[in-house]
């Protein structure tokens, strides 16, 4: 790999940083842009059967579609599963689509800052105005689907479901010409997955949510393998033996295409630049060569990868390759919030969203090559139902001293039961426990100066929620300066 180019713009891009810098991709996250009538939406779905309680089930969702005239029919769709990296690939997917002047849905989940996030309708999260009138006019409807659930004996529309009905009439009102839809959870029963999707995507496939989703990875493939529809094309990341084993089943039973990552197409080479890195990709279709990719970490560069042959597959079934100045805006474009993302600046802060022990691992691979550093302070806290030992071991070589927090939310691990397993794992004179979160942040900012080391930072990751929580302290710090 060669070194950090000294100055960005020789070769004529413009670098997109975090939200501290002049060129701002977090538009991508709506900060204080939520009125009334969108927190009175998020209310109505919030008191709802919460997301981490999914029911194994699509015949409420399609009911309720059914209802609305079936708008998810109305526009073809490229859906993804995995375990990690679904986020990134979906949005990088949405970009590329774009940039080939296409009207693009993306649906992603969870959010960072506003529930709005979760719906974006050509490159940003979705009008307040739009939110808000597109959910009074399904609101009938899900109240009559609820009925109809209710008088069988079965439980109503779940958070997700009412929140997957939501983004699919919202991509028919745009319209949309092509939605990229992440899965909430799983694949098979996942209510996203009422869709007639043209492409199916698999980003790595490990144990997570193991209660719904099963104790081994081939379980976890199976069930996500139920998102391929007949006749379909399949792209996937690499994969475990027995995970791809299920792919392929799945793949066969439905007479669909399937191309893996390092069989079918590749990451050729990765240069570190400034503000991201430079790939070279050989896709299904083509090569190209030295793209422009404003994110950080080699599974970034494999989420492109796996985005461009998902595209590939999507405008040409794979057989034709893309135009490569088409291709290079759309990755230049590309944003994924909260992941590997310098927020701020003395010290350096650093969020990532990585909350389990694959994505840590991803993670302490890649934080020293984008942003090298002698001393990194870890503000970290985690959720119950996660393997926070599998997460700690993964950053204990990359993290100096860890500030112990809890997330906000009640799925949160309590912070002194987090701390005893920090300290079990990396020794009691490397943690810190301070349980509130803007404490957390601000004590490991004085650490960080504090260290004998000039490019000491701070790194916050460990639970979605709490990147996100992070990221909008950090902006209203800005608003008040």
């Amino acid at each position: 790999m060669s070194e950090y180019p000294e100055d960005p713009s020789e070769d004529g891009i413009e670098i997109p940083v975090g939200p501290a810098g002049e060129t701002d991709p977090a538009s991508a996250v709506p900060f204080g842009a939520d009125d009334d009538e969108v927190r009175r939406v998020e209310a109505a779905l919030y008191a709802r059967i919460g997301e981490q309680s999914p029911e194994h089930r699509l015949s409420a969702t399609r009911r309720a579609v059914e209802l609305l005239g079936d708008p998810h029919l109305a526009y073809p769709v490229i859906h993804l599963t995995g375990t990690n990296g679904k986020t990134s690939t979906a949005r990088i997917t949405e970009s590329i689509v774009r940039a080939h002047g296409l009207r693009t849905g993306l649906m992603t989940s969870p959010h960072l800052v506003s529930i709005r996030e979760r719906i974006v309708v050509d490159g940003a999260p979705i009008a307040a105005d739009r939110f808000v009138e597109n959910w009074d006019d399904i609101a009938p409807v899900l109240e009559m689907t609820d009925k109809e659930l209710t008088d069988k004996g079965e439980l109503p529309l779940t958070f997700f479901e009412a929140l997957t009905v939501l983004a699919l009439a919202c991509f028919a009102e745009a319209p949309v010409d092509v939605a990229v839809i992440e899965v909430g959870m799983g694949g098979e029963w996942d209510s996203t997955n009422v869709v007639q999707s043209q492409v199916s995507v698999f980003t790595p496939i490990a144990i997570d949510h193991a209660k719904q989703l099963g104790g081994t990875v081939a379980e976890i493939a199976r069930t996500k393998s139920g998102i391929i529809k007949p006749s379909s094309s399949v792209v996937s990341s690499v994969q475990t033996p027995e995970a791809l084993a299920e792919l392929q089943r799945a793949a066969e039973l439905t007479e669909s295409t399937l191309a893996v990552e390092g069989d079918a197409f590749r990451v050729v080479d990765v240069t570190p630049a400034v503000g991201g890195q430079l790939i070279t990709v050989q896709g299904v279709a083509g090569r190209y060569d030295d793209l422009f990719l404003p994110l950080f970490g080699r599974h970034q560069a494999d989420n492109a990868a796996v985005a461009i042959a998902a595209v590939e597959s999507f405008l040409g079934r794979g057989s034709q390759a893309l135009d490569e100045d088409v291709l290079s805006e759309g990755l230049a474009g590309a944003t994924s919030p909260g992941r590997l993302q310098p927020i701020a600046t003395d010290p350096t802060v650093v969020v990532d969203a990585a909350h389990n022990p694959h994505g840590a691992r991803a993670l302490a691979e890649a934080l020293p090559v984008a942003f090298p550093s002698e001393h990194v302070v870890g503000v970290v806290g985690i959720l119950a139902d996660k393997d926070a030992r599998g997460f700690v071991r993964a950053l204990k070589d990359t993290v100096a001293t860890f500030v112990v927090t809890q997330p906000p939310g009640e799925r949160a691990l309590d912070a002194d039961e987090f701390a005893r397993i920090v300290v079990d794992e990396v020794g009691e004179d490397r943690v810190v426990v301070e349980p509130t979160l803007a404490a957390a942040l601000q004590e490991a900012r004085d650490l960080a100066d504090e260290a004998d080391a000039e490019d000491a930072l701070v790194l916050v990751a460990g639970s979605i929620v709490m990147v996100g929580a992070v990221m909008d302290l950090v902006h209203a710090e800005g608003e008040t300066k």
